[in-house]
């Protein structure tokens, strides 16, 4: 049987590198431990707190708004690119021009009536 070129030839040395791996081992299984429960709580947390009421969807370069959503919508686009906001923010953007979210309906939520859209506004 040949010897493994990557290990030390004699006992005592392979028996500190035991160790070595034995102790490596553990902290990594220590680690993987406290991560793992810090997703749980983190997890939890989040799904224990309550979808905003409102969220302001923003554009890819961080800068213009593009849509209203309520805020249990799931179209509003990635976490990332989505702003908690009031029932003020809201209306004040859908009054600016702000798209309202075609399947959520902010607009009829909170009683704002587009005449552009229907083609109506002169």
């Amino acid at each position: 049987m040949s010897e493994p070129s990557d290990l030390p030839p004699d006992l005592p040395r392979l028996h500190v590198l035991e160790t070595f791996l034995v102790l490596t081992l553990a902290r990594v299984r220590e680690r993987i431990t406290h991560l793992e429960q810090q997703e749980a709580i983190r997890s939890r947390a989040e799904r224990q707190q309550p979808p905003p009421e409102w969220t302001l969807e923003i554009s890819i370069n961080g800068q213009s708004p593009i849509g209203v959503h309520a805020g249990d919508c799931r179209m509003g686009g990635s976490q990332v690119r989505t702003r908690q906001i009031t029932r003020e923010q809201a209306a004040r953007a859908l009054a600016e021009g702000v798209e309202a979210c075609r399947f959520c309906r902010p607009d009829s939520e909170l009683g704002i009536l587009h005449l552009c859209a229907a083609g109506l506004a002169a």
